[in-house]
């Protein structure tokens, strides 16, 4: 039996992901096979364009890295691990770094992407929508065309004056949807 679950796109609008399309382990994902998505929430702001469908959902926890500019912090890098939390040992199935670029620890795709909205959240770091700039390989990054990120917790940069080239890392978490042309 093929399963099937309602996955929430944006406030308004919901579709329906059948099972096999989630980025998952290598196993799941070789196998073209697995539990259905998760449902992914996402302010109307970040809807993804028509025409792409969701193949990726993945919790994330890191860093948000500041360095000192000015006097005034600045951003200097996200460093983040996603997993796979369909795996009860939520093995690390990709790594997120400055670019941005996320890279596959499953096959070594990666993909790069650009902010295009930001949508502010009280007390941590903005939800957003990337679209992507480029990416690399023939896997599970292979031609994905959005990237939500969703759920922040943290990550905020200081409030406080800074002197010099000081840096600092604070901790944030966030759900990275990802997304490819639906053929």
């Amino acid at each position: 039996m093929k399963l099937v679950k309602r996955l929430v796109l944006t406030s308004t609008a919901v579709a329906t992901v059948a099972a096999g399309t989630f980025l998952g382990t290598a196993a799941s994902h070789a196998a073209g096979s697995g539990p259905a998505l998760t449902a992914v929430k996402a302010p109307a702001a970040l809807a993804v364009p028509d025409g792409n469908k969701l193949t990726g959902v993945f919790p994330a926890r890191g860093v948000q890295t500041y360095t000192c500019t000015d006097g005034v912090w600045k951003l200097l890098e996200p460093a983040a691990t996603l997993t796979d939390k369909r795996d009860r040992a939520h093995r690390t199935v990709a790594l997120h770094s400055r670019g941005p670029v996320w890279v596959s620890t499953v096959d070594g795709s990666a993909v790069n992407a650009a902010a295009l909205v930001t949508s502010p959240k009280t007390g941590t770091i903005p939800e957003l929508l990337l679209k992507s700039t480029a990416t690399r390989g023939a896997g599970v990054f292979a031609d994905v065309s959005y990237i939500q990120r969703l759920d922040t917790t943290g990550g905020v940069a200081p409030t406080t004056a800074c002197t010099g080239t000081e840096q600092v890392s604070v901790p944030y978490t966030a759900t990275y949807a990802f997304y490819k042309p639906a053929k």
